[in-house]
């Protein structure tokens, strides 16, 4: 039935409207402007129509619909997506979503047999599976991309296995490590983050085609099948939770939210080392930019938008927990804005993810810049410490005694290894000529050969660890 409505804001029709029948007045258009999702649903065109085909499919293998009524479905759907993807498709704000857009289209094309393809499911479970299909592929993607980022990684600590730099504790000068050490520290928070992407993965992976609106369906439907057609290795249990869940949405947004505070902890320390204060790097021209005032700023741009891209997917991740917070269940519309968080965080993350990888790639450490670092601020005094501590003296003795020798040599302008054995004996008689193999930058790195420890030997042994996890990827 088209129904007409006139007010001063023009002209509302019911027609083309999948609900219509309900209705006696059209939706103004303040408010279909408003509640309309096809701007931004649009992309999930691509799952849209392979969900449709599958449940096409299976409507036909049940017998609840005809095989060649589903073959024509089928056909249609597939000329369909060869529109949008060509950019010929007529999206429609009057029809709402990306569903209606299409299996109005499919009408439109094929006749009124396309309306059977909305046997036996709703919206509600469609979006649903709309969303898995998208998630699933895009948390791949973004493995994949890490993949790169850690084979990088590891790639930089094997070239690099020789370099030492200070290890900063609250930006101060600690200890000396070997730069492939720290090189590995970003390897291992990667390798966490890939696991978790993982393992929100086995949560996106669940079917919920077959829920409906919430409460099942009549028809005699086949799930299994549906979700062997979709490579979907579990089916939901509840239809009621089927199509009230978006925690698989909020554990992939979390999860990226982790990822992208490891992404600026790693880009803010690019951007220091790139400083003149640090120059420990250069990250080439490609992945930085000049000032339009200072000519002789180079500006590490994409290490800092990296770290500001990470509010972005915090700000994500609070608003879908707001959304949810308060709705009963089990679908509300207020569920449809759970899709602009989600693209902008794919978008967000894979974006910071090439950038990343790419400036890896032409990343170079001033190895002698760092090393000329470590000659400074008494880099191996916690060496002294334990050397006085394996003579027999408690730790904390030893690292009094070594305060007040930093104190001593810091009054007469000199470094630990400036200070002859004389000088060491005035605070302990314990110290013997062998201090010094302790204290110099190779002694005390290499002396540290606790699991996980920065010795040479154990970080050959990390990298090696690290290609066969890489390789079994």
């Amino acid at each position: 039935m088209l129904v007409i409505y006139w007010n001063e804001f023009g002209r509302y029709t019911l027609k083309n409207k999948l609900w219509a029948g309900r209705f006696k007045k059209g939706t103004h258009k303040v408010a279909e402007k408003f509640s309309a999702s096809i701007d931004f649903d649009q992309r999930l065109y691509k799952e849209d129509i392979e969900g449709s085909i599958a449940h096409a499919t299976m409507l036909a293998n049940e017998g609840i619909i005809l095989k060649k009524e589903a073959d024509k479905i089928v056909k249609g759907l597939k000329q369909i997506e060869k529109e949008i993807s060509a950019g010929k498709f007529p999206f429609r704000e009057e029809f709402e979503d990306i569903h209606l857009n299409i299996e109005k289209r499919l009408i439109e094309k094929i006749g009124d047999v396309g309306g059977k393809i909305h046997t036996a499911r709703s919206r509600n479970d469609q979006i649903a599976l709309d969303m898995r299909l998208y998630l699933r592929k895009e948390i791949k993607e973004i493995i994949y991309l890490l993949n790169n980022i850690s084979d990088h990684l590891v790639d930089l600590a094997e070239e690099n296995i020789d370099a030492k730099i200070p290890l900063y504790t609250h930006v101060q000068r600690g200890q000396p490590i070997l730069l492939s050490h720290q090189l590995l520290a970003l390897f291992e928070m990667l390798k966490r983050d890939r696991a978790r992407y993982l393992d929100c993965l086995k949560r996106v992976n669940v079917l919920p085609l077959g829920a409906g609106a919430g409460a099942g369906t009549t028809f005699p439907i086949n799930r299994k099948l549906v979700a062997k057609l979709l490579n979907f290795p579990e089916v939901s249990t509840n239809s009621v939770d089927t199509v009230s869940d978006r925690d698989f949405i909020i554990e992939f947004i979390s999860t990226s939210a982790n990822l992208m505070m490891h992404l600026s902890r790693i880009s803010e320390e690019f951007v220091l080392w790139s400083t003149k204060e640090f120059d420990f790097v250069d990250l080439g021209d490609e992945f930085t930019t000049g000032s339009s005032i200072m000519p002789q700023k180079r500006n590490p741009d994409m290490a800092e938008l990296i770290r500001g891209k990470t509010g972005r997917v915090y700000g994500n991740q609070v608003a879908i927990l707001t959304l949810m917070k308060g709705l009963p269940f089990s679908y509300n519309r207020d569920m449809q804005e759970d899709k602009e968080p989600m693209f902008d965080t794919v978008d967000t993350v894979k974006a910071c993810l090439e950038v990343l990888s790419a400036m890896l790639n032409s990343i170079k450490f001033k190895s002698e810049n760092m090393k000329e670092a470590l000659n400074e601020g008494f880099i191996t005094a916690t060496d002294v410490a334990d050397y006085l501590s394996r003579k027999g003296l408690p730790f904390r003795q030893s690292h009094e005694v070594t305060g007040k020798i930093v104190s001593y040599a810091e009054g007469k302008g000199l470094e630990l290894m400036d200070l002859n054995i004389s000088e060491f004996k005035k605070f302990s008689k314990l110290f013997e000529e062998d201090l010094y193999k302790y204290i110099t930058l190779d002694g005390s790195i290499n002396s540290r050969k606790s699991h996980g420890g920065t010795a040479k030997k154990n970080v050959l042994k990390m990298i090696k660890t690290a290609r066969k996890e890489i390789s079994a990827w």
